[in-house]
């Protein structure tokens, strides 16, 4: 079945414009939902009968929707990265509630829809993966992401410390990423290893500032 040439790669899910696109008609389409043979997951998203429920599936539905005439394997970054709290999640780190789907793009989009959140910011390639199937923002991305936003600075440390000792992402990422974003955080400028040693400070993980030495050198002083 040509539906069933687009679901297996795809987390059991197609979308109404790749049906359209693999030749299926509108009225078939009709039937074939309305018999069970594909369940709405969200508007225009649709998961096949009998294929296993994918974790994360209405963020993977969201994912589909940014770009839904687009199959999820010829993506690029371009399309949409899982960013913010819901890279957190995707990674299984911290316990920030996901329940709102963050993408950022280089450009301006926008949605109607009210469980789904653009955002508009510079991204690099090598700032993002692919997780899951999906490109998704790395962990420092995610922590430098959250202080933008004014998360709170105790749950973006757990954050932090999480990924680094389940090794999700590289210390001198996080200072690159934290550079960015020091002065948000009441850190002179670029000082990105600043904010890293107050985040694990804050996390009250000692045992992980002391593995480093990059938490070795004087720190600059603080604003």
């Amino acid at each position: 079945m040509k539906i069933a040439r687009i679901t297996v790669d795809q987390w059991g899910l197609v979308t109404r414009q790749q049906a359209r696109h693999a030749g299926i008609p509108p009225a078939t389409l009709a039937r074939m939902i309305a018999s069970g043979t594909l369940e709405r997951v969200t508007q225009g998203v649709y998961l096949a009968a009998g294929s296993p429920r994918p974790n994360h599936l209405e963020l993977r539905a969201a994912y589909l929707q940014l770009e839904p005439g687009v199959p999820a394997w010829r993506r690029v970054p371009s399309s949409g990265v899982v960013s913010h709290r819901s890279a957190a999640s995707l990674y299984d780190l911290g316990h920030l509630t996901a329940d709102v789907h963050e993408f950022t793009f280089e450009t301006r989009r926008q949605t109607r829809l009210d469980d789904v959140r653009l955002h508009k910011l510079p991204l690099e390639e090598s700032e993002c993966i692919t997780l899951q199937g999906m490109f998704v923002t790395r962990p420092s991305r995610i922590v430098a992401d959250l202080l933008r936003e004014n998360e709170d600075f105790e749950a973006v440390a757990q954050i932090t410390v999480e990924a680094i000792r389940e090794v999700k992402d590289y210390l001198p990422n996080f200072v690159v990423e934290l550079n960015r974003v020091a002065t948000r955080v009441g850190e002179d400028a670029g000082n990105g290893r600043a904010v890293l040693r107050r985040l694990v400070d804050v996390a009250g993980d000692e045992e992980l500032i002391s593995q480093f030495e990059i938490f070795d050198e004087p720190m600059a002083k603080r604003t």
